[in-house]
């Protein structure tokens, strides 16, 4: 069973790679207030980089489950690391009803999910891919806020540009998940837009 409650070594990696990842890649972070200090999240945007969630677990106090791809979990030199950090292995090739009802069970218990509702990284020349459901439709089920976020720029070291931008929370209430997801997409679509343009 997911809970809320921090894993020990998510809060020993954030202590010591936290402060080394900022020295090292100067991310501008903006709205981190715009992230609820408790009750049910889901923390959902852009996915451009294999770092794209150190931006958000080095942003707020709250621990993130994020949801991965189970190829992770399947590689034992790494799965150890995804699995003691509260990560929710995904199939992406099926619908995963159990990656599901592990974060369904975070969200009931008042806890934090990042996820990514492009599905996979963004290698395309497209400035934004199709989002999938599961974000609007775990919130719809839940009443969990989604807070959006929008990242921009490169992973370079001492980056001129690498800037992660968050939305503010909103639910999905009434709106069917067409309507939130095209909500969910146009805030993200938003604020990367915001960023590309306050260089």
């Amino acid at each position: 069973m997911m809970n809320k409650k921090i894993p020990i070594l998510y809060k020993i990696g954030k202590l010591i790679l936290g402060p080394i990842f900022k020295l090292y890649y100067n991310p501008v972070i903006i709205g981190k207030e715009n992230i609820p200090k408790e009750g049910a999240i889901l923390i959902a945007g852009n996915h451009k980089h294999l770092y794209d969630q150190c931006l958000t677990i080095i942003a707020t106090k709250r621990g993130i489950h994020y949801m991965a791809k189970k190829e992770y979990f399947d590689n034992k030199k790494v799965a150890w690391f995804f699995k003691k950090t509260g990560c929710i292995p995904v199939d992406r090739s099926k619908k995963d009803d159990k990656a599901v009802t592990a974060a369904l069970s975070v969200l009931k218990d008042a806890g934090a999910i990042g996820l990514f509702p492009e599905g996979t990284r963004n290698k395309t020349e497209k400035f934004l891919l199709p989002f999938k459901y599961g974000a609007v439709s775990m919130a719809k089920k839940t009443n969990a806020y989604i807070v959006p976020f929008g990242i921009t720029g490169d992973y370079k070291f001492r980056s001129k540009n690498l800037k992660i931008r968050y939305g503010k929370p909103f639910k999905v209430g009434e709106m069917d998940l067409q309507e939130a997801n095209e909500k969910l997409y146009n805030e993200v679509k938003n604020l990367m837009e915001l960023n590309l343009n306050s260089q």
